[in-house]
Parts: C-alpha cells; structure tokens; sequence
C-alpha cells in the first residue's frame, strides 16, 4: 500500500504527527486532543482515507476521533491504549526505539524449537518484563523461539488475548509497545526467536469500534463470532491493507520473528488473491529491503495443503502450520476420552498416519464432518508442521482447563514428549509441560461490560451443561480463575518436577544434535503401529545413521523386534530409565529384540 497512508498516528519526531485514519463512507472526521476543547478536522484524501499533519499531536499526546460529529472514539489504528479499550489512544514513536539486534538473524525454520507462552501467566509478574526475567531458564531447557499468545489490546487485565480490539495496539497491562520492543530485544540477545500470535479472523466484543469507522465487517458471510471482517466484499481494499500493513509492523517495528495467525480456515475471502497471499507478498518486499528473514504460520484446520504450498505453485505461501490431527492421534493412543472430534480417532494406527502423513485425513470419509475431508501433503517438508502433545486451546478448551500432568502418568507424560520431539516435524511446547506443572490453564476474561462478562459466564456453563459430574465450569470472569492458571516456579526444586526438567532437558538436547532427530526430512521415515498392544515403532534414517524409535502405551511391558536380522544397535534414550525416575533401564545393547517398560519408549541407533 500507498505508505503515505499507513493507518494510525505517525510522529517525526520533531514536532509534527501524521494521522492517518480509513473512512471511507464518513462526511466528517475529527481530532480530539486530550486535554482541549479545540478541534481539527482531517482531511479526505484517496480510497476512503482521511489525513491530517499536526503540531497538535506529539509523541506522548492522547487523543479520540469523531466520525461526522457523532462520540469520539479510540483511533482503530492505535498503537498505545494506556486506559484500556475505551480509553484515548497515545501517539507512540515506534522507530524510536534503539534496537541492539542489527547482527541478529533469524533461526531456519527447521530448527525452531517452540515453547507457547501467556503473558499474563507465564510469570508472577504477568507482563513482558516478567517473561524476559525467565529467558536464560527457557535457554537452558533448550528452547530456540518463543510463541507469545496475542498481545492485541483487549479488555481489562485477563484475557487469553483472543478477544483483542485494537490489533496494533499491545496490551497496556503487559508492559505496551516499548515493553514488547524491550523483550524482543531480550529474546534475540539470548538467540531466541519470537513468534507472535495475531488474530485475522475476528474481533473480540467489548471495545470494538471498527464498524463506527467504516464497513470493516460484513454481512455476507458469518463466523462463530459473528459478521466475518470484510475482505472481499465493498470496501474491502481498506480492510485488507489494514490488516497487511498489521503484519508489516510487528515485522518492521517489532522485529519479531514470525507470525502464528490464528484460525485461518475462519478468514472468509474469495478474491482472486487471497489476504494471507496478500500479506505473505508484502512481508517479501519486507524481507528484501530489511534484509531479515521472517516465517508466517497459520492454524489450519482444513488439511488442504493450498495454504503452505508455495505461490507459484498456486499456493498462499505460508511457512508452516499447526497440526491438531498429530495432537488427536497421540491423545487417544494414550487413552483420552473419544468424544467430540475425537471420535474421528482410533489411536495408534491414526497415530502412525500423522507420523507417515503429517495428516490423518487426506481424503477419507470424516465420521465426525460427515463428508470426505483434506488431500495428501506429498511434497510438503517435515519443517511445514508444528506438532504437540498439548496447547492453550486442547488444555483450556476443556471444562476444568487440565493439563497432560493431571491426566496421565509421570511415564506416560515423558512418552508424549518424546513422541513429539522425535518426530520429523516442529516440537512445540506448552509452557510448564516441562516440569509437569499441575495447575490448570483454564478459560479466562476481565470484561468490564458487566452485562458481557454475565453472558460469558453463562455461555461457558451452558457450554459444558452435560458435564455436571466433573462439577461447575470455573467462572471465566472470576479473577481467582486467572490466578489458578498461573504457573508454579516454586516446583521446580521439588520432585518429581525437577526430574521431568532434567528429561526435557535430555529430550530436547538430543533433538537439536542427533542428525536423525534434528531433520525434518519426511523421506527415510517408516512406521508401524501395533493396534493390539497399544505399541508403535518409527524407524528414521538421513541415509548414513538410522535410529529406530520403540514406543509402547499400554500398561504392560512389551517385547519389540528390532529391524535387520544381524544389526546391531546402541542404546541412545531410555524414558523407563532411573535416571528420569523410571522403572528400569533397558540394555545398552540389542541384537534381535529388547523389551519395552509400560509408557515408555527406547531409542536404539544403528551402529
């Protein structure tokens, strides 16, 4: 886009403040500078924009806006809500900031090694300052990137961050725009990435002035929140470079690594050039003039390999994406519950699948959507799929937001991890899995519409009616809900959470070094699932070392055969060990076949 016309406020740092604000069916907008009765009027300029270049407005000053002499609102584009979401906004001098960072590149994708993170409960501090106090922690776990959930301003202080309203504001109550510069800056001196996590598809409910400003939504299509934000409907030109230009700037002013854009099977768009090819072309006309490199990752839940396959392959473009299917499968092989769209599952074999064909469903009949659903991923790299054995949304989309700690065994817990990180793809961590971190992560909000925060409150009962035997739903709004969802630093020196660390530790360590482990490669994998034993063996060579990966679910110990009539293998991991707490250790050496101990897995290398 035009950058004369990036939206928001823009100071030169001397006296003057560009304002550029998109209007496009407004006769009339206005400028309020807090703390003055006077006010300016901007001026139209192109496709629906309104500018205006004024000494009223410096770096620091407050201010609403008036759309034809109506209530003056926050500025859509504001960079800084230092009162919250019905505040005024304050202009912000984001290239101010003194960046440190210039010898700085960013990760292969490849390599990543992510750790999902909330800010407002990752520490006890809650903000930004709190996370960057724990980065030489989360550098000696192992960890390469961090994946911040949404920083978007949303309301009061609790809040996962789905229900942000300003997307170029960052949240007040964790620190704001500089405190996010200054843990960026923190993260990259430690050799950290950071991935950001931005919300496309919608809008959260409280402070959501968007539509006062223009056809921001629209009624053709409908989301799960409502009207769907207009990218392909009249008008929509103003929209999508909105939301671009969102992309570019935590690039550009952020610095930030990556993107994880959130549910973008719920982006409603049929332009011929879809908004995430969109925003992946202008984050390359980015990445030419900066120099740096940045990855954009979505959260797909449609298995069509249209959204990473590049673009001159008729592709979006995106690096890489979520995989819930990898997630299902290893949630039923360990024994979870088969309801809901884990009823499309049956375990091990499913399981095998995801390790084979990164997705389950690649064109067969779906029980659970009632119609076939996906298409083969055949040429998409192991580094375009980040896997998990748990997330914000499959811990806090349950009734009593339990983790994998609460659920299942210390051994079977140390299997999950491990069937995660030894996979071809992306490991990604949910933090203080690591440790076994107890406490919940349940669903949380601070509306201070009270009528909203009741209708919330409501709705999550509603949501888990026919659950009445695991109790009430916790009350999203309740602040002692957030405060349980904190996490526990305390128990690191405490067993057995010191020795799950010290198996994370292990786990991860010999991800990043073995040349088998760390490759994303998909070629030279081979699986096989055992159904009736509840057992799995992934095998993986890079073609000169070959390792073989025993995992046994069930509760018995199990006896694998070992591949190749006269190899010979060397131990290299044992879970069952007594070094992580385990039950017994495995020979160091095995011929022809080795047993498995419950829960456990065993990774031999061929020697």
């Amino acid at each position: 886009m035009n950058k004369e016309l990036r939206p928001g406020a823009w100071p030169d740092g001397k006296e003057q403040t560009q304002l550029v604000v998109w209007a496009p069916l407004a006769n009339k907008l206005t400028l309020h500078p807090e703390g003055s009765t006077e006010t300016t009027a901007l001026q139209p300029a192109e496709q629906g924009y309104w500018t205006l270049t004024t000494n009223r407005l410096q770096a620091g000053s407050r201010y609403k806006l008036s759309v034809d002499d109506g209530q003056p609102f926050p500025d859509p584009a504001s960079r800084y809500q230092p009162e919250g979401v019905h505040g005024p906004s304050q202009v912000v001098q984001l290239e101010g900031f003194n960046w440190q960072d210039h010898n700085w590149q960013n990760l292969p994708l490849e390599d990543y090694i992510i750790y999902e993170l909330h800010t407002g409960t990752f520490s006890e501090e809650g903000n930004f300052a709190g996370i960057a106090a724990k980065l030489p922690y989360l550098k000696s776990l192992g960890i390469n990137a961090i994946e911040i959930m949404p920083v978007a301003q949303f309301p009061g202080g609790r809040n996962w961050g789905y229900d942000g309203v300003f997307p170029y504001a960052v949240q007040n109550t964790y620190g704001g725009p500089e405190g996010l510069q200054q843990l960026v800056q923190a993260c990259h001196d430690a050799g950290i990435a950071v991935i950001l996590d931005v919300v496309y598809n919608h809008m959260g409910p409280e402070g959501n002035y968007l539509g006062i400003y223009g056809p921001y939504f629209t009624e053709k299509y409908k989301t799960p929140w409502g009207n769907a934000l207009n990218f392909d409907d009249a008008y929509c030109d103003g929209v999508r470079d909105y939301f671009v230009e969102n992309a570019l700037m935590w690039f550009r002013d952020f610095h930030i690594d990556a993107l994880r854009l959130d549910a973008v099977h719920a982006i409603k768009d049929f332009s011929a050039v879809h908004l995430l090819q969109q925003i992946k072309q202008a984050t390359d006309v980015l990445m030419a003039e900066t120099g740096r490199t940045h990855f954009l990752i979505v959260e797909l839940d449609l298995n069509d390999t249209r959204f990473i396959n590049p673009q001159e392959k008729g592709g979006y473009g995106m690096d890489a994406q979520w995989v819930d299917e990898f997630h299902h499968a290893l949630r039923i092989t360990a024994g979870g519950e088969t309801t809901g769209y884990y009823s499309d599952f049956n375990g091990i074999e499913h399981l095998a699948k995801a390790y084979r064909d990164a997705y389950v469903y690649d064109g067969q009949y779906s029980p659970h959507r009632n119609k076939k659903f996906g298409i083969p991923a055949l040429d998409n790299p192991g580094k375009q799929f980040i896997v998990f054995s748990q997330n914000h949304d499959q811990v806090g989309n349950r009734m009593l937001g339990e983790r994998t700690s609460t659920l299942h065994s210390v051994e079977l817990q140390k299997l999950l991890a491990a069937a995660v990180l030894f996979s071809p793809y992306l490991p990604m961590l949910f933090m203080g899995e690591e440790w076994s971190e107890p406490n919940p992560f349940l669903y949380f909000v601070s509306h201070t519409d009270a009528e909203l925060a009741e209708a919330v409150r409501k709705g999550r009962k509603a949501e888990f009616a026919a659950f009445h035997a695991q109790g009430e739903a916790p009350d999203p709004v309740d602040a002692n809900t957030f405060q349980q969802s904190k996490l526990q630093w305390q128990l690191l020196e405490k067993t057995p959470h010191k020795t799950m660390l010290a198996y994370y530790q292990g786990l991860i360590q010999l991800r990043k070094t073995h040349p088998v482990l760390r490759s994303t490669v998909r070629k030279g994998l081979s699986v096989a699932g055992d159904k009736e034993r509840n057992c799995l063996v992934l095998f993986r060579t890079n073609g000169q070392d070959a390792l073989v990966c025993l995992m046994n679910f069930s509760q018995q110990a199990q006896s694998f055969k070992l591949p190749g009539e006269q190899a010979q293998y060397q131990k290299i991991f044992d879970s069952a060990s007594p070094q992580w707490g385990g039950p017994k250790a495995a020979p160091e050496n095995a011929t022809t076949e080795v047993q498995v101990q419950p829960e456990s897995i065993l990774v031999y290398e061929a020697i």
